[in-house]
């Protein structure tokens, strides 16, 4: 009988270190790692091969598993500090991470080297102690399987599963940008504007992705301000003088759903212009059009250039108004702004609402102060972008 305790309780506590590994793997790379794991298989394939999320977890899961089973098998660390064997699994994990380029191409892993070397140095200093502890291995196998023997393999994992989310690459932005191409890739529009929707971290290429998203539901003029908007006009399309950037999301089939490819060397404005001018423009450019003016907040050529391709109410028929959202807010926004603008416009609801605006701005002094309170009830809207998204 005793024979078999101690056998079973050495069983015990590797297979729920084996349970525990595998777990925290598969997560790990399906849930967190996959976007940017399909994007560095673009990458290096030169994209040429995709990746598949749940083929891609599980093979590199069992991958990992094999190579702790080997160092398992040389090691011989049957019960203490038995969960030491994961380490080389578990850097491999790491370092899966630190190869895969960032959104400029490069990778971190020379960053890494000077974690590497210590961190190993240390496990093989473990791995001697423990090894010459052995010979107390069958006295602690005595305990019940729930003892403090348990809890150390188990804290030790954990702590070196700790290590692989701390070296990570966790640069939400990036992430949010896989994860919105790989929506788009998949036609999933919906999908891919709940992509850090709540955050407020972005850059000029997520807001791009966002608005192509937005574009393609038809919600460009209705939405793009409800989210952080990074960058100008040009900043829409990946094109000369632009900082946005697709990291595999195809450019052609970008271009295709506004028209036509642009040559090369063209800048967002003048490619939009071609589109309009030689009437290759499919629906989408207007919006395109229309909303990169409200990015640069050059409101004048919003209200010269919005007649052009949307029916504006006149005065004693607002209620017949169709304009999206914040095309709305715009010429509010312009009507109260100037003393003769060229076109004016008075929406009951719009008008009330700036009023309210003005009201609420008025009761506080300190511009701080004043930047909260406006934040906390007219965020997403044009009228909060065109006065305070940039302080």
């Amino acid at each position: 009988m005793t024979t078999l305790k101690l056998y079973d309780s050495g069983i015990v506590m590797r297979t729920m270190a084996a349970v525990v590994f595998l777990t925290f793997t598969f997560l790990w790379i399906y849930h967190f790692q996959a976007d940017v794991l399909a994007y560095a298989q673009h990458v290096f394939s030169d994209g040429q091969t995709h990746y598949n999320r749940l083929v891609g977890a599980l093979l590199i899961t069992a991958i990992l598993q094999v190579v702790q089973l080997v160092v398992y098998a040389v090691l011989r660390l049957q019960a203490r500090l038995h969960v030491l064997t994961y380490y080389p699994s578990l850097v491999l994990l790491a370092l899966l991470d630190a190869i895969c380029p960032s959104a400029g191409g490069q990778s971190s892993l020379s960053l890494w080297w000077l974690l590497l070397v210590p961190l190993t140095v240390v496990w093989l200093f473990a791995v001697k102690y423990a090894s010459q502890m052995s010979r107390f291995d069958r006295k602690t196998s005595l305990q019940p399987v729930f003892s403090n023997f348990m809890w150390t393999n188990l804290l030790v994992l954990s702590l070196m599963m700790l290590g692989v989310t701390l070296t990570a690459n966790t640069n939400a932005v990036f992430h949010y940008r896989a994860r919105v191409e790989t929506r788009l890739l998949q036609q999933r529009f919906a999908d891919a504007l709940q992509v850090g929707a709540k955050s407020l971290e972005t850059d000029a290429s997520l807001t791009m992705l966002r608005a192509y998203a937005l574009a393609r539901q038809g919600e460009l003029g209705e939405s793009l301000f409800q989210y952080p908007v990074a960058g100008s006009s040009a900043d829409l399309l990946p094109l000369t003088g632009s900082q946005s950037r697709l990291l595999r999301y195809p450019q052609d089939s970008l271009f295709r759903q506004l028209g036509a490819l642009p040559r090369k060397g063209m800048t967002t404005a003048v490619y939009l212009d071609r589109l309009l001018r030689y009437g290759q423009a499919t629906p989408l450019v207007a919006d395109y059009l229309l909303c990169g003016q409200l990015v640069d907040r050059d409101l004048d050529a919003f209200a010269r250039t919005l007649p052009l391709y949307y029916e504006v109410p006149d005065t004693l028929h607002p209620e017949a108004s169709t304009l999206p959202r914040h095309y709305r807010e715009a010429l509010t926004l312009y009507t109260h702004l100037r003393s003769h603008p060229v076109l004016e416009y008075h929406d009951a609801v719009s008008d009330e609402d700036y009023a309210n605006l003005q009201e609420l701005e008025s009761q506080y002094r300190d511009p701080r102060e004043r930047h909260i309170r406006v934040k906390e009830n007219y965020q997403g809207s044009y009228w909060y972008y065109y006065e305070y998204a940039r302080q």
